[in-house]
């Protein structure tokens, strides 16, 4: 059996592939650009990717038996003309829920209890010149007793909700698809969760109904001193309107794992947020634990051998 992985880069080099040799012949290739795909890939019968793309010619000219890809979303491949040559497509679900809930409540945590500015007090000797013992410059709170309000409460949301409750907060959420009744959680509409909640988390999928979810017509709903958290995809908060609401004072914090185009655009709005102590971005890692890429790559592993 011959299997190429496409984009080996996006797994981590600490992540132990060893297993797969086991099964043939293994190319691995950092990173694959769209002209090269078809040369990589023409004798092979496994083809792994995760973001790299496999469309009908590459399949048509391939003697591809199966794809593997290393996430969840499948939009990288030609999955119609997949079926149509019957070459299964396999992805991965379920992976990456408590490395995603852990980076939302990162991102609360740091925005909640202030720690890079009590760090630098500290490290920067201001403490030590200080008359008193402690500092109150920068105001922090409790998480219990506030209202999360989540969007999406698919998997992942609802670890999210689950930790949420342990911190002692409110929960409420929104069903984009209108088909989650979820009885532990009370179900609001959109227009209701942002006025309510101090914290909006988004963790649904990104499609015709939820693309450009939050944008300026909402946005302004949302409560004076809000957190709104984006681990889902790029396109469900609009860009530049969640950067013109933070530039014209609105008083919100941001933090996002995903942008509209991934690597982040020189020219993205987001780029050009003003106040930085209200924005935290990082580069999709939401899903990259050690554990969840393990996790992810013995899937991968499984799916190869329960189909072949």
């Amino acid at each position: 059996m011959k299997i190429v992985f496409l984009d080996r880069k996006t797994l981590g080099d600490d992540i132990n592939l060893e297993q797969f040799d086991t099964l043939g012949e293994v190319t691995y290739y950092d990173f694959t650009k769209p002209d090269e795909v078809l040369q990589r890939v023409k004798d092979a019968d496994v083809v792994v990717t995760n973001k790299a793309i496999v469309d009908k010619n590459t399949m048509k000219n391939s003697t591809i038996k199966l794809i593997c890809i290393t996430a969840t979303g499948m939009n990288n491949i030609d999955l119609e003309y997949a079926q149509q040559k019957g070459i299964p497509v396999k992805n991965v679900a379920g992976y990456s829920t408590s490395s995603v809930a852990q980076l939302a409540f990162s991102y609360i945590l740091q925005f909640v209890q202030k720690i890079n500015f009590y760090d630098n007090y500290v490290k920067s000797g201001a403490w030590a010149k200080s008359d008193i013992f402690t500092n109150n410059d920068k105001p922090f709170y409790e998480l219990s007793g506030k209202t999360i309000g989540i969007i999406g409460l698919g998997n992942i949301g609802k670890e999210v909700a689950k930790i949420a409750v342990a911190f002692g907060c409110r929960v409420v959420y929104y069903s984009t698809s209108g088909k989650n009744n979820e009885t532990l959680y009370e179900n609001v509409s959109l227009e209701k969760l942002l006025e309510q909640s101090d914290i909006v988390s988004i963790h649904c999928a990104l499609n015709e109904q939820t693309n450009n979810l939050l944008n300026k017509n909402n946005l302004d709903n949302l409560k004076d001193g809000a957190i709104l958290l984006n681990l889902g995809r790029g396109g469900l908060v609009n860009e530049q309107d969640i950067t013109n609401t933070l530039n014209n004072g609105k008083d919100i914090y941001f933090a996002t794992d995903v942008t509209t185009v991934e690597p982040i655009e020189a020219t993205s709005p987001l780029l050009k947020i003003e106040n930085q102590e209200r924005v935290i971005m990082t580069p999709h890692i939401a899903w990259a634990s050690v554990e969840a890429r393990t996790r992810l790559m013995d899937l991968v592993f499984k799916n190869i051998t329960d189909t072949l």
